[in-house]
């Protein structure tokens, strides 16, 4: 798995021929579904509960934000959390999420974390503190995370 997981964050050179072309592709969707799994990972984890209700919605949201199967979220499931293991700090993750998402996938991921903070109803300090050092660091402006943070607690009917 270590193998594995060293061979989708390598950066090889870019390559002329098309079979390699697809590979670095497929590598480089890889790295985006690991950190955004690994995102969602550690937000469930921030206020020391990791539960079902968690784990579910980031298997539902991963399967239907990267048209994935059940087995391969699964699998992507285990490989963001050796990450998270092997990780230093959270900008390994922000970092790729700043420079391949548009604006609007970066909103779109700070909702989700949101809906996923306010699956047991309640905002923990820990939560709160670690979405907002989320959307600095890929630049999403406060007054957007409000923004987020009130239409999602509006969906959710927790005004």
């Amino acid at each position: 798995m270590l193998g594995y997981l060293k061979k989708i964050f390598s950066d090889d050179n870019p390559s002329t021929n098309k079979n390699e072309v697809d590979s670095a592709s497929d590598r480089k969707n890889k790295k985006i579904e690991i950190v955004a799994c690994a995102l969602f990972i550690e937000m469930a984890k921030a206020d020391g509960e990791f539960t079902e209700d968690e784990r579910k919605f980031i298997i539902t949201e991963m399967k239907s934000t990267f048209n994935l199967d059940d087995e391969y979220v699964n699998n992507l499931m285990l490989h963001a959390e050796q990450k998270i293991k092997e990780s230093v700090s959270l900008y390994e993750f922000t970092g790729i999420i700043n420079a391949t998402f548009t604006n609007e996938e970066k909103i779109n991921l700070i909702e989700n974390l949101w809906k996923l903070i306010y699956k047991d109803e309640k905002l923990n300090q820990y939560e709160d503190h670690l979405i907002k050092r989320i959307a600095a660091t890929i630049n999403i402006e406060h007054k957007q995370i409000i923004n987020s943070k009130l239409w999602v607690k509006q969906q959710l009917g927790l005004t």
